[in-house]
Formats: C-alpha cells, sequence, structure tokens
C-alpha cells in the first residue's frame, strides 16, 4: 500500500499488548484490514541470569510505544487515538510524523525481519522507479 508509513504510538507503561489487542479488535470490527496493516510492540530476545542461570527472555524495545502501519486518514487517526491506552502519536503538536525509511529497516533488523527488511527495500525501489 503506497500511502502506508509506520507511526510510533506512546501508551501507558504496561499497556502497550493490550493497546496492541484493542486495535486489532477494533481494525476486524470496522473492517479497516486495508487502511491499517500492521500493529506491532517490537520484542528483542536477551539473556538473562538469574541464580546463576542463564535464560532468554522476550523485552520490550521501547516501552510505552507501539509501532502501527497504516494509512493516516481521520478514520485511523480517530481509531488509533481514542483506543484506551494510548496517550498520543509521536510527533510534532497534534500532527502525528511518520518514522522514515531507514528507521523502519533499523528496528525490522533488530527483531530479526531480515525478509521484511528486504521486501520494504524492493516495494519503495519498485514505488520510486514509477
Amino acid at each position: 500500500m503506497a500511502d502506508a508509513k509506520w507511526y510510533v504510538v506512546h501508551t501507558y507503561s504496561g499497556y502497550e499488548n493490550k493497546v496492541k489487542v484493542d486495535i486489532e479488535k477494533t481494525i476486524e470490527n470496522r473492517n479497516l484490514q486495508e487502511q491499517i496493516l500492521e500493529v506491532s510492540v517490537p520484542m528483542l530476545e536477551v539473556a538473562e541470569t538469574k541464580n546463576g542461570v542463564e535464560k532468554l527472555a522476550d523485552k520490550k524495545m521501547f516501552p510505552g510505544y507501539v509501532l502501527i502501519h497504516m494509512v493516516m486518514n481521520d478514520d485511523t487517526w480517530y481509531v488509533v487515538r481514542n483506543t484506551t491506552g494510548v496517550t498520543g502519536f509521536v510527533g510534532t503538536g497534534s500532527k502525528p510524523v511518520p518514522l522514515a525509511d531507514n528507521e523502519v529497516q533499523m528496528i525490522l533488523r533488530q527483531m530479526g525481519y531480515e525478509e521484511a527488511v528486504l521486501r520494504l527495500q524492493v516495494s519503495r525501489s519498485v514505488e520510486y522507479c514509477h
């Protein structure tokens, strides 16, 4: 989808997964799958040592934030902004600012989504050639 961009939404601390689930339910209920494409709470797998035992655990990359791949319009802004636990979009004033492509690529790589990064690069290349 050419108009879709990644946006960052600030949430109450600890509400990231609830916000994700609530937005996904709203997408389904309002049939917004073509406008809100993905909702993500970026996680990293890290090694933790407890009582001398090392084990892997998932940690939020950006506590208090949710990433949303969406087409920004009045309807999608309203749905996201009025989700319980959301305090607002990241951006200047009241206007949400999308993440730059290189920022999205960096986050996806850190999450281990090399294939998604390649698709993003290919789709951007094709998009710019037209």
